[in-house]
């Protein structure tokens, strides 16, 4: 199994829209994504709150049966479109895949 973990930080303003709708929006592309290739486990995007401890505003917390599943994901055109819009609104990304 591969979990593949993923957090950003998106911009205050971007694409004409505040942080908080970005936020809805990204989490919104995200989750159509849920089950686009076989291998996909599980599948949860969370969104930062006030009074919680963040220091990103949008979490993708996802597990794979294997390496070639997250590959499909990864190339995958919905996947891609993704990308694409989250690239526009994002200030910092980190990520890390891992074994378990």
């Amino acid at each position: 199994m591969i979990k593949h973990i993923v957090f950003w930080q998106l911009k205050d303003e971007a694409l004409g829209n505040t942080k908080a709708q970005n936020m809805e929006l990204v989490k919104e592309k995200l989750m159509a994504c849920a089950n686009i290739v076989p291998g996909m486990v599980d599948f949860e995007v969370g969104l930062g709150g006030k009074g919680l401890e963040c220091t990103y505003d949008v979490a993708l917390y996802s597990t794979f049966e294997n390496k070639a599943a997250l590959d499909a994901y990864q190339v995958h055109p919905q996947h891609e479109a993704v990308k694409g819009l989250i690239g526009e609104v994002r200030s910092a990304r980190q990520c890390m895949d891992y074994e378990v």
